[in-house]
């Protein structure tokens, strides 16, 4: 099955000059889905996995279908004032300003084997943040992986010291 031919690009979305990939397509096929779920898992080569962290909002959908695959928790990083218990929190630049992010202090134990999953890798500013969170509570990073990527924009550098992995590159 070609992943690609279930991305949707939209045009001038969500500002002019930006060509945004719709993951929706993808959401909408079961088979698609179940498909994209199975190579997802396949990338990881059979690491265990205690906890797998989904980044707000559209890496929750699959990142709680790699949980449930794998047995593992799931834990959500939201932006600021969404989680309602204790948090810590990392800041991280966009194009043009700062915005941050936040995980519940109690979410991952020292020593807890992660997996971060997003829909997209871009700019890395925000898996970078995501990263240092997990760290933060003790967390050992398996492997970061996505959907897909946006080569051009080099997020993949922001993530050096990362097990970087993605199903599909643009």
């Amino acid at each position: 099955m070609n992943l690609s031919e279930y991305i949707r690009n939209i045009e001038d979305f969500p500002k002019a000059g930006v060509r945004f990939k719709d993951i929706t397509p993808l959401l909408a096929n079961p088979d698609a889905t179940a498909y994209c779920l199975q190579q997802l898992v396949a990338l990881l080569e059979g690491e265990k996995v205690d906890k797998v962290v989904g980044i707000e909002s559209r890496g929750f959908f699959f990142a709680t279908l790699l949980a449930k695959e794998l047995k593992a928790g799931f834990v959500p990083i939201r932006k600021p004032g969404k989680l309602p218990f204790n948090t810590l929190k990392e800041p991280y630049e966009l194009e043009y300003g700062m915005d941050a992010l936040e995980i519940h202090e109690d979410a991952i134990k020292k020593g807890d084997r992660v997996l971060l999953h997003d829909d997209v890798l871009a700019t890395g500013g925000t898996a970078r943040a995501a990263c240092k969170l997990i760290e933060n509570l003790g967390g050992e990073i398996v492997q970061c992986n996505f959907l897909l990527e946006i080569e051009f924009l080099k997020g993949v550098q922001k993530l050096k010291n990362q097990n970087v992995k993605s199903l599909l590159k643009y």
